[in-house]
């Protein structure tokens, strides 16, 4: 290995990390001062014990000095807190061969490659040691993967390996200066396209991997990825569209063949997903994505006894997958026995358990214990839930409560006076606003059990168009959106809202009416009046102490699900938005908003029945009375909840967990929120 192509720890180690001393220590490793550079790992190892940076450079540097077991023991350090960094293994199997050790060294080295594809070190040595050792198969396999690499300029490989073990600010850093030098390379732009979907960008993917695909048509990773992108973005219909094109050339790839079945999943084409995701746990059954992927489609469609079955088999072949029990716990129905939730606390406790896993295990044994009746256990592990998964977050309340700012200087009675009449006359939509778990699902339910209504799920449609509408050029502090609204003419409001509706053609069978059971859509009710002005809209709300803390419990998926939910204070900043917005649109757009307020609904359930449905136009329904007998799929967590008939029994569930909701009931409170147990406040 060339000392040369040894990273830099930039991009990989918070800003408390010795960055500076290690990438000192790597420039003597380049000089040889591999006794300098050694005693520089030494010290940063007594200061930063666990750094894997530190543990790395350590394990090198006693290497050039010849101290094998000294290094061996550095990268077994390393691999206790990092098991997934793939130079380890590389390292490791240097230092095999130093011993002499060919089978270990091959291991080593093997997995080097099966972390990380763009180790070309790796490569080159399991060549030539599957020849010496006449394993002729494997040499050549090696080699061709090598000679892939090696057609590719070597920073654009550095870069690739780097992202691979997770270094992506050094990677973007990386390419960028390639790409600036050296023009629009394909690979540079398709790994820029794989950093933005590590940065959560699949907008700036997609218009990357477009570049690539018009350069390239018949790259196929680049066009799988392409679709990875455009799924993202909920663009399910040209998802599917381009992983067809894919899997008419190669239709037994694995990954061409499950993601198609996804795609199909989230247009309701289950005939179709079902089958596939069982014909592909069949070829593997130790797949627990596979078996999670048959749970939820089976759970969507209602048969929940199945979905367990599911469930458990993803939580028997992966050890500690927190996402079958959380999925079992999201059913809402199913109870753990004794065993489960030793086995999910024996989990959770583990060190070797993943970020990911131990929120999902807390959020699980969250419910398992509330369901028990053991409510501050139950609440410490949603406590503990939701600060492991925030972590992760980049929610940032200040541009939304900018954004919102904005619409009400923007979006005012003269400036929607002055546009009557524009936009599609369509009036085939019914939006349901509000936050998640303020009774939607519920509202949804009731309508799209009546004859004239299609339910679809929750379309992400209006927030791509007003995604167009930004200038992602400009600071977040000065968007160009909503101000934009007053330069669109008729035409476009008209075409936006044809747009609108051609797009949601994907999810609808032919009734009259659909359902966009979009929650965050309240936060654009103006747009949506603007280019739709005939679409009805309901506006689900909830008690504000019951719907905040009913989204605490809540683990949403990742990509998904809104990110505000995870602390108290920005539950109730969130909300007391939402009451700000919907008190100004219900002012410049009277008439236009039902508003149906959960307690209400539950306690005089025939009543606001015949208020919804006549606000949409249409004849109350014997179905919609007997919502919970209709047959359809439901996407959200409320599915099992809204399969039985109406009830009084989770109007009050956050009440069981009061102790310990002080500091929401203060944040709420700080923000003039009003509440059941506090009316007087707020508007």
């Amino acid at each position: 290995m060339s000392d040369s192509a040894y990273p830099s720890s930039a991009g990989s180690s918070p800003a408390a990390d010795p960055a500076s001393a290690i990438d000192g220590a790597w420039d003597q490793l380049t000089r040889r001062q591999y006794a300098a550079a050694h005693a520089t790992a030494a010290v940063l190892h007594a200061r930063h014990p666990g750094n894997r940076d530190v543990l790395y450079l350590l394990a090198v540097s006693s290497r050039h000095l010849g101290r094998i077991a000294e290094a061996l023991g550095a990268l077994d350090e390393l691999e206790r807190h990092h098991p997934a960094y793939a130079r380890l293994y590389e390292e490791r199997g240097l230092c095999h061969l130093a011993q002499g050790a060919t089978a270990p060294a091959i291991a080593a080295f093997a997995k080097a490659v099966s972390l990380n594809t763009w180790l070309p070190l790796s490569w080159r040595a399991l060549n030539g040691l599957y020849r010496k050792c006449g394993r002729p198969k494997e040499a050549e396999a090696a080699a061709q993967s090598l000679a892939v690499i090696e057609r590719i300029p070597g920073e654009i490989v550095a870069a690739y390996g780097l992202l691979e073990d997770r270094d992506i600010g050094a990677a973007e850093q990386m390419v960028r200066r390639y790409l600036l030098a050296h023009g629009e390379h394909i690979e540079g732009l398709r790994l820029l396209a794989r950093i933005a979907m590590a940065h959560d960008a699949p907008d700036d993917a997609q218009a990357l991997l477009e570049k690539v695909l018009a350069v390239a048509p018949n790259y196929h990773a680049a066009r799988y990825e392409y679709a990875i992108a455009l799924l993202s973005r909920f663009k399910h219909q040209r998802a599917r569209e381009e992983l067809e094109k894919l899997l008419a050339i190669a239709p037994g790839n694995r990954a061409y063949r499950f993601t198609h079945a996804t795609v199909c999943s989230r247009l309701g084409d289950f005939e179709q997903a079902l089958p596939a995701y069982r014909k592909l746990a069949s070829e593997d059954p130790k797949d627990a994505e596979l078996h999670l992927a048959i749970g939820y489609t089976l759970k969507t469609l209602g048969r929940t006894a199945e979905a367990i079955q599911s469930y458990r088999a993803a939580a028997a072949v992966r050890r500690g997958c927190g996402s079958a029990y959380w999925n079992l716990a999201n059913l809402k129905t199913y109870r753990f026995e004794d065993a489960e939730l030793e086995q999910m606390s024996r989990y959770e406790a583990a060190a070797e358990t993943t970020a990911v896993d131990r929120y999902h295990l807390c959020f699980a044994l969250g419910k398992a214990y509330e369901d028990r009746d053991e409510y501050e256990r139950s609440f410490r592990y949603y406590e503990r839930g939701n600060a492991l998964k925030k972590r992760e977050c980049r929610y940032r309340p200040e541009f939304l409560a900018n954004l919102a700012r904005l619409q009400l200087a923007t979006c005012t009675p003269e400036f929607f006076a002055a546009r009557r009449g524009w936009g599609c006359a369509d009036a085939a939509p019914i939006f349901i606003v509000g936050l998640p778990r303020a009774g939607s699902t519920l509202i949804e339910q009731i309508l799209a059990s009546h004859s004239a209504v299609e339910g679809t799920m929750e379309l992400p449609d209006i927030a791509h168009l007003v995604f167009e509408l930004h200038d992602r050029n400009r600071p977040v502090e000065d968007p160009r959106y909503p101000a934009v609204l007053a330069a669109l003419s008729r035409e476009d409001c008209a075409r936006l809202g044809e747009r609108y509706i051609r797009a949601t053609l994907a999810y609808r069978h032919g009734k009259p009416f659909f359902i966009d059971k979009w929650p965050s859509n309240f936060r654009d009710l103006g747009f949506i009046h603007l280019i739709l002005p005939n679409a009805r809209i309901i506006d689900a709300r909830r008690d504000a102490m019951a719907c905040c803390f009913s989204n605490f419990k809540q683990l949403y998926p990742p990509g998904a699900g809104p990110e505000f939910v995870y602390s108290f204070e920005d539950i109730a900043g969130y909300y007391r938005m939402y009451l700000d917005l919907m008190r100004h649109w219900e002012a410049v757009l009277p008439g236009k908003i039902l508003r149906v307020q959960h307690e209400d609904l539950v306690t005089d359930f025939a009543t606001n029945v015949r208020r919804i449905v006549e606000f949409c136009g249409l004849a109350p329904e014997p179905a919609c009375f007997e919502f919970h007998k209709t047959e359809r799929a439901i996407h959200t967590p409320s599915a099992e909840q809204v399969r039985q008939p109406i009830n009084r029994a989770g109007l009050d569930q956050w009440r069981r967990f009061e102790p310990w909701l002080e500091p929401l009931r203060a944040a709420l409170q700080r923000l003039d929120v009003p509440t059941a147990d506090h009316p007087s406040c707020g508007p």
